[in-house]
């Protein structure tokens, strides 16, 4: 037991697959040599938000019945994990269930476990996205809300009739868009879909990856509602949020117009690109343009705690500090007066 310093090593030693994931932005997957690395120190993590990295470890056995551990680590100031926090998880571990895993835990064994500052709930759209995706990945059954949620998609339910499809049904759909037609099914939907489901449409395609023809009609629904007279900002960062899983080059026409645009750089916007769609930034050109629209919001806690946080993403570390640091362009120096103005002025 005591050999046993890292994660990798507990989960490798009890003979289990594994998988393991970020949690914290969108669903993504870190392979078992990159998150060996990331415990070692040799690598930052690659998905930190507001700090911290929000795992999802999913271990099974032949029966391919999963256990789950939701676990959030603190970060210092490189990215890097703190061996401590795991070595001090690895002994809730131990004490719960020795050094081998295994499904077998009494009650209080599961008590012990839960309870230490390490577990913690993931918001109910991730746990269905989680789901729903580990079930695909495992070729287990889909839950019992998704044929349901097909037949909602295909229009025959009538579109105001969605108050009895689950939220794992969609989630289970979206994790699937290249069998059964889904992706057809859910791009024929959506521009019928009333507000409740469209939200719930829109957010679970945030965590996967959608095809070029499905992309265009999410980027086509979004241009048509910035074509409104009033338009849904929050709706607007929804549609932007759904393409985060989609080819780059198709969405930045899109993202290049909303922060050209300055009645529709809300902060709602802002933080879906930052938050979702981050590896947007770091194309050539994109990163100026966010910072700028950022920057003139003239909301100096949102500035500084976006910056902050994406800063900590290791592709964008090196394109967003020389941005502000080193002679940035007329443009950007300006907005980043107004901002320090509105600080002196919220001051006085």
């Amino acid at each position: 037991m005591t050999s046993i310093h890292t994660l990798s090593e507990l989960l490798q030693g009890s003979g289990c697959h594994y998988a393991i994931y970020d949690l914290g932005r969108r669903l993504n997957a870190i392979s078992q040599t990159q998150f060996s690395n990331i415990e070692a120190g040799k690598s930052p993590y690659p998905y930190p938000l507001q700090r911290k990295a929000h795992l999802a470890i999913a271990y099974w056995n032949d029966t391919k019945q999963p256990w789950i551990w939701f676990l959030k680590f603190d970060l210092d100031e490189r990215g890097l994990l703190q061996p401590g926090d795991i070595g001090q998880f690895l002994h809730y571990v131990f004490e719960a269930m020795g050094s081998r895993l295994s499904g077998d835990l009494s009650q209080a064994d599961q008590q012990k476990l839960a309870n230490n500052p390490f577990t913690y709930k993931p918001t109910e759209d991730k746990l269905a996205v989680f789901h729903s995706q580990l079930r695909t990945q495992l070729k287990m059954p889909t839950s019992a809300y998704y044929e349901h949620a097909q037949h909602y998609l295909s229009g025959q339910l009538g579109w105001e009739n969605w108050q009895t499809v689950g939220l794992q049904g969609i989630s289970d759909v979206c994790a699937r868009l290249d069998s059964e037609q889904n992706s057809v099914l859910v791009r024929k939907a959506l521009p019928h879909l009333p507000t409740e489901p469209r939200y719930a449409l829109l957010g679970a395609l945030e965590h996967g990856v959608i095809n070029e023809t499905l992309a265009k009609r999410v980027i086509e629904l979004a241009e048509f509602e910035i074509d409104q007279a009033s338009p849904d900002l929050f709706l607007i960062a929804a549609y932007l949020r759904a393409l985060s899983g989609a080819d780059a080059k198709l969405c930045l026409p899109l993202v290049s117009r909303i922060l050209n645009a300055p009645e529709l750089a809300h902060p709602e916007i802002l933080i879906a690109i930052a938050g979702r769609s981050w590896h947007w930034l770091a194309l050539d050109g994109m990163a100026e343009p966010f910072l700028i629209a950022l920057a003139n919001g003239q909301r100096p806690a949102l500035f500084q705690q976006v910056f902050a946080d994406l800063v900590m993403l290791p592709p964008l570390r090196l394109i967003l500090l020389p941005l502000l640091h080193s002679s940035p362009s007329p443009q950007l120096a300006q907005a980043l007066q107004n901002l320090q103005q509105s600080t002196r002025g919220q001051e006085a």
